[in-house]
């Protein structure tokens, strides 16, 4: 069950979408809800040329104010969304990755915006820097919201590969209700497979189905994901090799860039 949720805060557009989704989950699931936000510490400070100390020094100072007026409006825009809902917040005092990967093992899941940046300046593909990161060494499962993204009524549709990452993605989908009461379609390679992953989340309370397809490609979940207004989008990936392809375009980098629903991603 859905227990704890870490939402990475800032004020880009996917991650208010991320913000709300969390806000939803929260209450459908009577979790725990952390809003994690950025500090105004010398890592997002400008270096200093040799002889302009007191220049920089000034400069930083007031690069910190507007870090601290900007988390203070997330922070109200924040507990406006919430309304009655409950949440605990916590302040990033490093590095995005370690201080996420270090706040996500008491969670059950985090979640962030695609577009996150997190103080850092926006990458061109519109992928979170953050993102590869979370998905290679977190111990939990990441949730990557799109920009606009307002909810979907269709199926959670899971592309289920023959390797042991997509396995644990399915495994976390099912046993955090993440699919419970909810359309779920599972593509994959065979029909045993199909069958039994759409058992599986059947058992946790899922009314899912199983497809056999010939191969899991992005365009077949594209695709569908468009089709039917898929809620959600599960997949996995396998292995260092598939983490640091991500950076370079693999097909779950265009999967985490280009899907139109929210993306469910398990190392």
């Amino acid at each position: 069950m859905l227990r704890s949720i870490l939402l990475a805060l800032d004020d880009t557009p996917g991650a208010v979408a991320a913000r709300d989704l969390a806000l939803a989950l929260a209450r459908q699931h009577g979790a725990r809800l952390t809003m994690a936000g950025l500090s105004a510490h010398d890592d997002g400070m400008e270096p200093t040329p040799l002889g302009a100390s007191a220049f920089a020094e000034h400069r930083n100072a007031v690069l910190a104010a507007r870090q601290q007026a900007e988390n203070a409006a997330m922070l109200e825009a924040a507990r406006t969304a919430a309304g009655s809902t409950p949440f605990e917040t916590v302040t990033l005092d490093e590095a995005p990755e370690p201080a996420l990967l270090a706040a996500g093992l008491g969670h059950d899941l985090i979640i962030v915006g695609r577009d996150s940046t997190l103080g850092r300046e926006a990458c061109e593909d519109g992928l979170a820097p953050a993102i590869p990161a979370l998905v290679r060494d977190a111990a939990r499962p990441l949730l990557v919201v799109p920009p606009g993204w307002t909810g979907g009524e269709g199926p959670v549709l899971v592309g289920l590969s023959p390797c042991a990452a997509a396995h644990r993605t399915l495994q976390a989908l099912g046993q955090l209700g993440l699919a419970r009461d909810t359309g779920c379609v599972v593509h994959a390679p065979d029909a045993a497979m199909a069958g039994a992953a759409a058992g599986y989340l059947t058992l946790h309370g899922a009314i899912a189905e199983g497809l056999a397809v010939p191969e899991i490609t992005p365009e077949l979940l594209l695709t569908e994901a468009r089709a039917q207004h898929a809620r959600m989008l599960a997949v996995g990936i396998e292995g260092d090799r598939g983490i640091w392809s991500l950076l370079f375009g693999s097909p779950v980098a265009r999967l985490l860039r280009e899907a139109p629903c929210p993306v469910f991603i398990h190392g």
